[in-house]
């Protein structure tokens, strides 16, 4: 018997642990990567100039050496939690339960459990993806809004080799994650100046990987958003736009930077794990039936902007 008014089920849980959508669609964990933090968590913020502004280190031989001073922000911040739920009918369970099972058969409330998961981690991908591609994210003096000519797409006058590599120098800590929107992609991927650069020849044709990419601009790896996100209201016809706009940012991204409370362009704070399971729904239809509930609680921190660089409107 069931001793909490939402029981965890393991069954349920672990297709929720385990619904991902295709790496290439979804990269919100791989650009603010997931550190397990309490509740209620803190980290702090040191000013950059502390770090690089050289004070005498001479000392005579009976004076005491120059004392430095180290300040910090400490910021308190918590997890915030993200559910949905779906009502199965008794009925519709129950008609599951006598029918016979074809391989690979899914039931109603395993069913339920992947379609809320995915969508709890389609909202997780809109936020990230909010955040990092949003001016106010960046200072001042690392971003830059692209227009006309010198836009991407335009394959005579523009030239992303030469403006990534300018950004990427521009951090204090030079970014090793490259983030660009599939229609941002698509462009660059096919960029003469680009294909110059990988195949060391005079041809404009053709296109490159998202591995070579990442060899010429000597960073981890280069991901690409590509997933899709219905922006009708409900009820009306769906129309479907990319969840990563045709932009671009490079950042200094560290899961283990952030572990150790070390500088990195941003992470996600993780309360526990992705959970799910069910509530009995006595008075739900004729039969009564269960609620499936998908949840996780996390918050996503940017915690050193300036290890960033943000290209906005990058094609057209």
């Amino acid at each position: 018997m069931a001793t909490t008014a939402f029981p965890v089920n393991p069954e349920l849980t672990a297709i929720a642990i385990g619904y991902r959508n295709r790496d290439v669609d979804l990269i919100a964990d791989r650009v603010l990567p997931r550190v397990t933090t309490a509740k209620r968590f803190n980290y702090r913020r040191y000013p950059a100039g502390e770090a690089y502004t050289l004070p005498s280190t001479r000392v005579g031989r009976k004076s005491d050496p120059t004392m430095v001073d180290f300040s910090g922000t400490d910021t308190t911040d918590e997890c915030i939690d993200y559910a949905l739920d779906d009502l199965i009918p008794n009925d519709e369970q129950e008609a599951w339960n006598s029918m016979p099972k074809a391989p690979g058969a899914v039931s109603p409330m395993a069913k339920s459990t992947s379609l809320l998961t995915g969508l709890i981690l389609l909202d997780r991908e809109v936020r990230v993806a909010n955040t990092v591609f949003a001016q106010a994210t960046y200072p001042l003096t690392n971003r830059t809004v692209l227009s006309g000519t010198s836009q991407w797409s335009d394959f005579t006058n523009s030239n992303p080799l030469d403006a990534m590599l300018a950004a990427l120098d521009i951090p204090l800590f030079r970014p090793n994650l490259v983030v660009l929107g599939q229609a941002t992609w698509t462009k660059v991927r096919q960029h003469p100046r680009i294909i110059q650069a990988v195949y060391g020849t005079a041809q404009t044709g053709g296109a490159v990987s998202r591995e070579q990419m990442a060899a010429l601009l000597e960073v981890r790896e280069v991901v690409v958003g590509a997933g899709f996100v219905n922006t009708a209201r409900r009820g009306q016809t769906p129309t479907f736009s990319r969840v990563w706009g045709k932009h671009a940012a490079m950042l200094y991204v560290s899961e283990e930077q952030a572990a150790a409370d070390q500088p990195t362009f941003g992470f996600t704070a993780q309360w526990g794990s992705r959970i799910a399971g069910s509530i009995a729904a006595p008075r739900a239809g004729l039969r009564g039936g269960e609620i499936i509930r998908v949840g996780e609680s996390v918050k996503e921190v940017i915690a050193a902007s300036d290890s960033g660089y943000y290209f906005e409107n990058a094609v057209a």
